[in-house]
């Protein structure tokens, strides 16, 4: 059933302003409502977390790639430092599909759940620092297509695109915070074509229903990355009208919920 579609694009309206808002992609919050919503549009309980994931990452392909290109018109992305990362983040995000694939749901469920606790503790008291940040630092280099490998593995298994990940390597690196955010959203485009290439051809055969490639739905992967495309600017725009350290702690304790909505 298909009746419902409408809601897809809303929620990713609500994952586009919270990109928009914090400088990360909706990911996890798009997996944490998808959970809820995929099984009344007739996918089997066992496929829902997959389904979530794939459809997700399928998702954030359209949504990185939006973002990336206005980072890339302010001079943001760091294309040097994405070319060496791609091989790995390929590499990893196929690897990191298959190896979800062949997990039973709770398992993917719980790791889901403990890289939202994760997520929150780094948004209330963390954050990346750009203290020894240089306007010309560009790393590159075979420890970047390491790297890029592990955040593509990590991304893939829990459905994000990876931002949360790139953006403090970064940082760490020396690269200015704006730049990092910017070359992140880069990455992420890699990041989710592997994944959801992954969870799509290495799903078992009619695992969902119809208007399904694999374990991606494509209603909510289409209707998600066309709200959130369209939803970002909005949190763009509220991100310089709101503290930043208060929302970033608020949004923290939303990942507290979710990751406890997804262990119940």
């Amino acid at each position: 059933m298909i009746e419902g579609w409408w809601i897809f694009p809303l929620l990713g309206v609500a994952a586009g302003v919270a990109a928009g808002l914090l400088g990360i992609g909706g990911g996890l919050v798009i997996i944490g409502v998808l959970v809820w919503l995929l099984p009344s549009f007739g996918v089997p309980p066992e496929a829902t977390m997959h389904a979530a994931l794939a459809s997700s990452l399928a998702s954030i392909v359209l949504t990185a790639s939006s973002s990336a290109r206005a980072h890339h018109r302010r001079g943001s992305v760091l294309w040097p430092t994405v070319a060496w990362m791609v091989p790995g983040l390929l590499l990893g995000g196929w690897l990191g599909s298959f190896v979800a694939v062949a997990l039973e749901g709770e398992v993917l469920r719980r790791c889901v759940a403990v890289y939202c606790f994760l997520v929150a503790l780094q948004m209330a008291f963390g954050g990346p620092r750009g203290d020894a940040a240089r306007p010309d630092v560009v790393p590159v280099g075979w420890l970047m297509s390491a790297a890029g490998t592990g955040i593509g593995a990590v991304s893939a298994v829990v459905g994000i695109g990876g931002g949360s990940l790139t953006v403090p390597l970064l940082v760490w690196r020396g690269v200015v915070p704006v730049r990092a955010v910017g070359t992140s959203a880069a990455c992420g485009i890699f990041i989710a074509i592997a994944s959801a290439a992954g969870y799509a051809m290495n799903a078992p055969l009619g695992a969902l229903p119809a208007h399904a490639v694999g374990y991606v739905y494509l209603p909510a992967a289409i209707g998600i990355a066309l709200g959130s495309v369209l939803a970002a600017p909005l949190g763009t725009r509220l991100a310089h009208a709101i503290s930043g350290v208060a929302l970033k702690r608020v949004f923290a304790g939303f990942m507290v919920l979710v990751g406890i909505s997804l262990l119940v």
